[in-house]
């Protein structure tokens, strides 16, 4: 008898082990995935509790703000049942039949399994509850009329899950379920119709968000990522830069940093492999063709004058970078786009955090130059480096300084 007591208690300890191991494995797969979906940046406010909601998502027709996604039972989602949590991310309607809007990607979201879903909801589960009340979005009639998202849905969700393509690799299946699925890159990437829904006959073809442009990633050699080798923009998408060709900046470096860096160097060759693949849009800021063919230089001119005290020792006069190939200017859509989106973003906020490596880092001007310099910077920039000739306007440079303070 005690032989057998002995037995059954080894026996209980093994399926303890196995259902400590199990869950480990969930929690480990569900902080995956919710890197994979870069969550965090959606639901978390400068300076705030992660996932714990008011980040604001300025609109044509007003703002949205994120909801707590902590398991905070009064204003998270601690009291969602399972099938809630994943009507929400499959079809975009919550607890009580609550719609969302499409700023949510559930669109996206809807390729995703259930058993990935509830793995991204078991791991919010097991994080410190944060007790935040959602903030009120302020959006205008008829468009605050939640009940208008069941036509919305009729016409542009397809609440279907992914499947694999038996004519393509597993490797271009991964990489096109993570880029359409938990990534929704075309979210960004890809401009909007009337309804804010994405065009899919323009998918990936590029497009502007608070005042960023997400540039064209399709396989466009021009214009998307088709020039890029598929080794390089893998690369890219965990440190943000591939000298000559990309730097993430705004958004995009919030994405790399929050997400895509956390990911398997094989997803992210998946992704770029898929990507190089897509469907070719010939649109949007193309890169410079003619790298090393800079602009004449006016010595007298402002933006000369500027880049020479501030820019010049970082990027030199070439183009090239001169400490570091991260510095390199020649070849990005930043030099060659006549609105200068992400050039005064940049110029205006910086780029990378404290933490960033010194030959990635760049301080903000915002402060230290009004909007007569910076647009004479920035005009230089332009015209020097890129093909466009573009010229930036005073009020073009207050306007982008009114966007980047809220």
């Amino acid at each position: 008898m005690k032989l057998i007591s002995n037995l059954l208690m080894l026996a209980n300890a093994a399926l303890l082990a196995h259902a400590a191991y199990a869950q480990d494995d969930s929690l480990a797969k569900g902080e995956y995935l919710t890197r994979a979906s870069n969550c965090v940046a959606c639901h978390t406010v400068p300076g705030g509790e992660p996932f714990a909601g008011g980040v604001e998502f300025k609109l044509p027709f007003g703002s949205l703000f994120s909801p707590n996604i902590t398991p905070d039972t009064k204003t998270g989602i601690g009291a969602w049942t399972d099938d809630e949590f994943v009507s929400a991310m499959q079809t975009g309607v919550g607890r009580d039949g609550k719609h969302y809007y499409p700023a949510f990607p559930y669109t996206a979201y809807s390729k995703m399994s259930r058993d990935d879903i509830l793995a991204i909801k078991g791991y919010l589960a097991s994080l410190e509850p944060v007790e935040q009340a959602p903030r009120e979005n302020h959006i205008s009639f008829p468009f605050n009329q939640r009940w208008g998202m069941v036509f919305w849905n009729l016409l542009f969700l397809d609440d279907e899950r992914f499947q694999a393509d038996s004519q393509y690799s597993e490797e271009w299946n991964r990489g096109k379920y993570l880029v359409e699925g938990p990534g929704h890159c075309g979210e960004c990437h890809s401009p909007r119709n009337l309804f804010q829904a994405v065009s899919s006959d323009r998918s990936l073809a590029g497009n502007v968000l608070q005042g960023w442009n997400a540039y064209n990633i399709s396989s466009d050699p021009k214009h998307g990522i088709g020039a890029w080798p598929t080794d390089v923009l893998a690369r890219y998408l965990k440190d943000g830069a591939a000298p000559g060709l990309g730097l993430s900046s705004g958004p995009m470096a919030e994405v790399v940093e929050n997400s895509l860096r956390h990911l398997t160097d094989a997803d992210r060759q998946a992704i770029a492999v898929f990507l190089k693949d897509s469907a070719p849009r010939s649109e949007g800021v193309p890169r410079p063709e003619k790298a090393g063919m800079v602009g004449q230089t006016n010595k007298n001119d402002l933006g000369y004058k500027l880049f020479a005290g501030a820019c010049a020792s970082c990027h030199s006069w070439d183009g090239t970078g001169s400490q570091s190939p991260t510095a390199m200017l020649l070849g990005l859509k930043t030099v060659n786009d006549p609105a200068a989106s992400n050039l005064l973003g940049i110029l205006l906020s910086g780029h990378g955090s404290a933490d960033t490596p010194v030959d990635r880092y760049m301080p903000s001007f915002g402060t230290i130059y009004n909007d007569q310099e910076l647009a004479a910077l920035s005009s230089f920039v332009l015209q020097h480096f890129g093909e466009s000739g573009a010229r930036v306007s005073v009020p073009a440079v207050a306007e982008r300084r009114t966007e980047s303070l809220h």
